[in-house]
């Protein structure tokens, strides 16, 4: 399949050795999988693995599993890497589940079809900012600590490892799958109280990582591993002993991840990566495996009553791709992987306590799947220029310096080959806006120059960083240099096909060697062309409208202005498999550029008919750029024929776009039913069912100060909400109760004796537990049962990130309490509900975190088909006039046009409290779309208002039934000042649309209460 003759198959891409092929117990594990210093191999190709971050689960729509990967592979990225949430596969100790939306094999196929390579990481522990860190919550209940060679705690792995790994390890490469590099484990690293760099990793245990290695292995795990150090010291590099991996990575974020997203152009929280890690670095900690970052900066997370997802996408924007993205090419690492490349959706209450729904985190595919944020475009631009670039990959990074240019501020990286040099240029101030003038000094083949060569300057403005290169290859012909960035190139026949650019304004020059038979043309104007020796020079200022340069047919050179090249796509042609559309140095003269605005997913050559498939937001003039020899004669773009025109030898046309109308229904009129459901609070309700509060000790990680623990992982209820009844017998002498209850951050709770409203905590971003003494309205009356009704929200649990703090078993629920004139805790007699029959719970297909423990989730009515026709009728603009929990349900049909992607959301609108305009209602919604929990809004925190329902969730062809549960926490009440449906984009595409996932219905649930 691989012919030595084919000019991209040079030396330097070809394994020159075996030398880190893998062994275990002393047995070859396989060889398709290799790597050397400078990179990777696959199949004894050289590959560059840029990868982004995608996780499943985040999306539970399988059917736009192959979407993402298709918007992945357009930048030209060659994988994604992706966790597993052991919580939602095993939410019962030794059941484990993976049917439905937690199938992988749709995302294994989904990813073959799309040409990505995938890097395998569940785990058991993957941060993420999902409950628990990952972990299911019934991990609180067992001896010992988690994230140690604790037997207890291994033991509990063993059957999420082994399941797993048995599924992952059949979509191996070497089983014919796209899984090429495995995780083990996740950000292993830090220890809390350490005081030093080198204390942070003291409390680590190798034998325990070695342990989980062992596991994975056992399982089946075939392919090297890989780790991510959550700082670049150099755990477990190879070498090192005991739970050693194969190839070495760490994780970066220069602006912080987590710390929120608040004024997001002020780069001074900036953490310098080059005062962190360099080439320098990665020699001392491992030598011998390619400059890995696993995790590096492509969105930020933001947190509950923090500044929202348009803002984060800010703050990690393209300009900061176009800095720090290119000083890690300057590194020449050649394995990075962004988090996120999609985010999605943090639904049916998988996330942490630390952020709200939506995962969006500003990265470059928003949470609704549109490519319309212009770091999509930057990160296509470096991508592409990487993937066209071999020389990079065996090229040796030297420090950075400020002797390559005449300015001052600027400082350069240099990677020097064989013969290719590349020049990274930028500002030594990340946060520069300064437009800087400078000179460039470089080494080429006719020796060393001061550029530009034809008078001026060049420019950098502000947040932007240059790569210029000398003595590039370009299919044969030799660009002795180039200021202007490339894009790609790619071989027609015996043509070069070049694409440069650059910014607006700016000045720019490539040089190349003159031929005798040159028959060079130009289209546009405004370039000056000077000829010395047998050197040619260009030199123009980037315009809007581009400029080409033929060389009779040798070379062609597009000279475009940088948000224009944002329009043009390079698409691979599909290989014979196993290469398919799988990046690969051998596929010269397999690929097409495409001028195509929006978005071009893919493209096939038959009977010289280039067909397209793509995705359109405006008409848009398409032009074939670039294709195999001999093609093509017509065009035909998502299965029809497009009228085209040859000019200049180029196919072009117009696909047309008209945006239909949706006509969306207005949910503020629908008829809405209405229950109530919090019937607790009611003197005939019947508790003897819920599960009595009796365990007197418990491995959470807080002693208990209470007679039985009131923990809900205790008791099998990890997410949604917690629900309490305290009955006691009053002796006359009560006045006050106090409690101390602990939800998480953002969290809330109200209390209740009998019917009567004693208070609430609304809730802080900043707050995670709340110490609250509340009075009694009047003097109970002695030998009275009385019942205290505790509802908790339950945000999450704590994630596990420091190594030996043991957050995770920080428990959810009641802490501690006291009632005053009674010297027992005991003469409260507590039980407690969550979701219903919690981790034996009813509705397997949307997973164990879905409901919590309101009276209509426990029953099951937030189902499709649940039995609202007799409810009264009441919206939730009007709301409730006292505290309490509400039910409201309706149904909607949508009627969307077959062709289009139209990504919906519901917004809320921020609502005022009742009599008292300028401040916020305190209430609380839990958004359910056909089952579906995928939204908890907090009206008085925030920042999220609108939520993203996926199709396949949300039904675009027929009906929907959308459910709220509205719990005021006011003694006024409150209601909802508007919701409504929203269209975020109507895109004209040729994906096909998602089947409905099949989820359960409305059935009455025995026993339920």
């Amino acid at each position: 399949m691989y012919d030595a003759r084919d000019p991209c198959m040079r030396p330097e891409l070809i394994r020159a050795d075996s030398s880190h092929i893998q062994y275990y117990r002393g047995e070859k594990l396989q060889d398709l999988v290799t790597w050397d210093k400078y990179s990777i191999y696959v199949r004894g190709e050289r590959i560059l693995f840029l990868s982004g971050e995608f996780h499943p689960f985040r999306l539970p729509s399988p059917g736009l599993w192959l979407d993402v990967f298709q918007k992945i592979r357009a930048l030209g990225y060659s994988g994604v890497s992706f966790y597993l949430m052991w919580g939602l596969l095993e939410g019962e100790p030794g059941h484990f589940q993976s049917n439905g939306v937690f199938d992988l094999q749709e995302f294994f196929d989904a990813a073959t079809q799309a040409g990505i390579y995938l890097l395998a990481r569940p785990g058991p522990y993957i941060n993420s900012e999902v409950s628990g860190g990952g972990y299911p919550g019934w991990l609180q209940r067992i001896e010992g600590n988690v994230r140690t060679n604790t037997p207890s705690f291994l033991n509990a792995t063993g059957n999420y490892v082994s399941k797993v790994g048995k599924i992952i390890s059949k979509a191996q490469i070497t089983n014919g799958g796209p899984v090429i590099l495995f995780q083990p484990e996740n950000e292993y690293t830090m220890c809390s109280s350490f005081t030093s760099i080198e204390d942070i990793s003291a409390c680590l245990e190798k034998d325990y990582m070695a342990s989980v290695e062992q596991q994975w292995r056992d399982s089946g795990i075939r392919v090297p591993f890989v780790n991510n150090d959550a700082f670049p010291i150099g755990n477990f590099a190879p070498g090192t002993g005991p739970g050693a991996i194969d190839i070495y990575g760490f994780d970066s974020y220069p602006l912080g991840w987590g710390t929120g997203c608040q004024d997001p152009h002020n780069w001074t929280r900036l953490l310098d990566p080059l005062s962190i890690y360099n080439s320098t670095t990665h020699q001392r900690i491992s030598p011998t495996t390619p400059f890995s970052i696993t995790e590096y900066q492509g969105g930020s997370a933001d947190a509950w009553g923090g500044e929202g997802v348009d803002t984060c996408s800010a703050m990690i924007n393209h300009e900061f791709a176009r800095i720090f993205y290119k000083v890690n090419f300057g590194f020449r690492a050649t394995v990075v992987n962004l988090y996120m490349m999609f985010g999605g959706t943090n639904w049916g209450n998988l996330g942490h306590p630390g952020g709200y729904t939506s995962y969006d985190v500003g990265a470059a595919i928003s949470e609704d799947r549109l490519v319309t944020r212009e770091k999509y475009s930057e990160i296509k631009l470096q991508a592409q220029f990487q993937q066209a670039s071999p020389a990079f990959m065996t090229s040796q990074p030297l420090e950075s310096s400020f002797e390559y240019t005449n300015a001052s501020r600027l400082v350069t990286t240099l990677l020097r080959g064989a013969s290719t040099n590349f020049y990274t240029v930028r500002h030594f101030d990340y946060g520069s806006l300064s437009s800087t003038p400078y000179l460039l000094h470089v080494e080429t083949s006719i020796g060393n120059l001061t550029l530009p060569r034809l008078g001026g300057s060049l420019m950098l403005n502000g947040r932007d960083s240059k790569v210029h290169v000398t003595d590039y290859d370009v299919g044969g012909v030799t660009l002795i240099y180039s200021t202007a960035e490339i894009y790609t190139w790619k071989k027609v026949g015996r043509k070069a096909i070049l694409i440069l650019y650059g910014g607006e304004g700016e000045t720019n020059e490539f040089a190349i060697s003159s031929q005798p038979d040159h028959l060079m043309k130009i289209e546009g104007n405004g370039i000056t062309h000077q000829k010395t020796g047998n050197v040619e020079t260009f030199q123009w200022k980037v315009e809007r409208s581009r400029r080409i340069i033929s060389f009779g047919d040798e070379l062609e050179v597009y000279l475009l202005w940088r948000n224009d090249a944002y329009n043009y796509w390079v698409l691979d042609l599909p290989l014979p498999q196993p290469l398919g559309l799988h990046v690969s140095p051998s596929r010269s003269g397999s690929s097409v550029i495409v001028r195509g605005g929006y978005l071009m997913r893919n493209a096939t050559i038959s009977d010289k008919t280039l067909f397209l498939t793509g995705d359109l937001n405006a008409t848009t003039e398409v032009e074939v750029i670039a294709t195999p020899a001999g093609c093509c004669s017509a065009l035909a773009f998502n299965g029809k024929n497009v009228n085209t025109i040859v000019k200049d030898g180029r196919l072009s046309g117009t696909l047309e776009y008209q945006a239909p109308k949706t006509n969306l229904p207005r949910l503020s009129s629908l008829e809405w039913k209405y229950l109530d459901s919090l019937p607790e609070l009611e003197d005939s309700y019947n508790d003897s069912r819920w599960v009595l509060c009796d365990h007197e000790t418990s491995n959470s990680s807080r002693n208990l100060t209470t007679p039985t623990s009131l923990y809900a992982s205790d008791y099998g209820y990890h997410s949604g909400s917690i629900l309490y009844r305290g009955h006691f017998v009053a002796n006359g002498e009560e006045t006050s109760f106090y409690l101390s209850s602990q939800g998480g951050f953002a969290y809330a709770h109200s209390v209740w004796l009998n019917s009567t409203f004693l208070g609430s905590w609304a809730g802080s971003p900043a707050m995670a537990t709340y110490n609250q003494t509340l009075n009694l309205p009047k003097q109970l009356v002695a030998g009275t049962p009385y019942v205290l009704t505790i509802l908790v929200d339950h945000m999450g649990l704590d994630q596990q990130f420091l190594v030996n703090a043991q957050t995770m078993k920080s428990p959810r629920g009641l802490l501690d309490y006291n009632l005053s004139g009674h010297e027992s805790k005991s003469d409260i007699v507590w039980k407690i509900t969550g979701n219903f029959e919690g981790e034996q719970r009813r509705d397997l297909s949307r997973g164990p975190l879905n409901e919590g423990s309101m009276f209509a989730e426990r029953q099951g009515f937030h189902l499709p088909g649940a039995p609202v026709k007799n409810w009264a009728s009441r919206s939730p603009l009007e709301g409730l006039s006292a505290p309490g929990v509400g039910f409201y349900a309706t149904t909607f049909n949508l009627d969307y046009p077959s062709g289009y992607d139209i990504p919906t959301s519901i917004v809320f609108t921020n609502s005022s409290a009742v009599g008292d305009p300028a401040g916020p209602a305190v209430f609380r919604i839990q958004l359910f779309v056909n089952g579906w929990q995928f939204g908890k809004y907090v009206n008085n925190i925030g920042p999220q208002t609108e939520y993203q329902i996926p199709e396949g969730i949300l039904n675009h062809h027929g009906e929907n039934f959308l459910a709220l549960t509205f719990w005021s926490l006011q003694s006024k009440g409150a209601k909802l000042d508007g919701v409504k449906l929203k269209n975020n984009a109507i895109v004209k595409t040729g994906y096909a649309a998602p089947k409905m996932v099949l989820g359960a219905k409305y059935v009455p649930r025995e026993r339920s209460y």
